[in-house]
């Protein structure tokens, strides 16, 4: 006896089983994997969405929540799995699976527990998806994004770390603060570790193309009667900052993973202070991954861009190099 559907709907043709050409996996549905799941889908960047988390009930509960507010979006196919298989032909995969980092706790304290849990992701998610791109979040992200590549096996150009990305950001958001001007009209890098040892380059800050520097040439340093170099501190203690305040850091580095996927699947070839292998640049020797500007589209990293950094910044960006590599040498896998 039919049914309603059956009565209601004529099918005109039979339609196959369609194939995602843009579809974004998100592993780990914490506070940071939901900000990234709702800021790539209010931005409308995908047909298909897939989670994976090893808690059942939350993964669960997530993806219903999200589902109960399709009608207003425009992904008509959110997924989610404990098995990695629901992850198949992702174009994307953003990792922010890990132990959490704790009031106080640096990133770097957080490396051997979070490789433990990657020797996991990272194979799962190259068996179901081996031209994909990944996109590390987890922390210590920089460290994290080398075990990342070194475990998956793909070219360089498709393991990018989130990085400095949001550093910049806050960095932008911050001068905007002084100088009463929108942060997109307030540009400045940070670049380096995302973290403790990263390294603002006071030499490229400017509005309107007004190098800051030339107006005041001790902008930065200790010297500054102005103490601009206040503001990279501000960058650098904000993640504590928000941790201490509400016990972790979300919104800000979802909308900045959004941004990032924007430019990889719209092909913008916009620059991006994100993590990437830069052995062989600025005098770093080591297989490190740093944040530098990177031009960012379909393939992943296509380019960087050669900063002209002042000698006191390339050593500041040295030692952050040297930072990740202490740590980084003696993780076991």
């Amino acid at each position: 006896m039919a049914g309603v559907k059956e009565h209601l709907i004529k099918h005109v043709l039979k339609e196959e089983a369609p194939v995602s050409n843009n579809k974004i996996t998100v592993v780990g549905v914490g506070a940071v994997g939901m900000a990234c799941a709702i800021s790539v889908l209010l931005k409308e960047l995908t047909d298909e969405l897939a989670l994976v988390d090893v808690i059942e009930d939350k993964l669960q509960g997530e993806t219903l929540d999200l589902l109960h507010g399709s009608l207003f979006l425009h992904t008509p196919k959110i997924v989610s799995g404990k098995d990695y298989s629901v992850t198949a032909n992702s174009r994307l995969v953003v990792v922010t699976a890990g132990a959490r980092q704790q009031e106080g706790e640096s990133r770097l304290n957080l490396v051997q527990r979070n490789v433990n849990i990657f020797k996991y992701i990272i194979p799962n998610i190259v068996k179901y998806s081996p031209n994909c791109i990944l996109l590390v979040v987890s922390n210590p992200v920089d460290i994290l994004t080398y075990v990342a590549w070194k475990l998956s096996g793909l070219p360089k150009n498709r393991v990018i770390g989130s990085g400095c990305n949001l550093d910049s950001a806050r960095f932008r958001y911050e001068m905007s603060q002084i100088l009463g001007i929108h942060s997109s009209s307030c540009h400045g890098w940070v670049i380096g570790e995302h973290g403790d040892s990263s390294v603002a380059v006071w030499s490229g800050v400017n509005v309107a193309g007004v190098c800051l520097k030339t107006l005041n040439p001790e902008m930065g340093t200790d010297n500054d009667p102005e103490h601009w170099k206040k503001v990279h501190k501000q960058v650098i203690n904000s993640a504590y900052e928000v941790i201490k305040l509400k016990g972790y850091t979300s919104w800000a580095i979802g909308l900045s993973v959004a941004d990032l996927a924007l430019s990889i699947f719209k092909n913008l070839k916009k620059v991006h202070p994100v993590s990437t292998l830069v052995n062989g640049m600025h005098g770093v020797t080591n297989d490190v991954f740093l944040s530098v500007p990177c031009v960012l589209g379909n393939a992943g990293i296509s380019d960087v861009v050669n900063m002209i950094l002042k000698p006191d910044e390339e050593q500041q960006l040295q030692k952050s190099a040297e930072t990740l590599w202490s740590v980084q040498k003696d993780i076991q896998y």
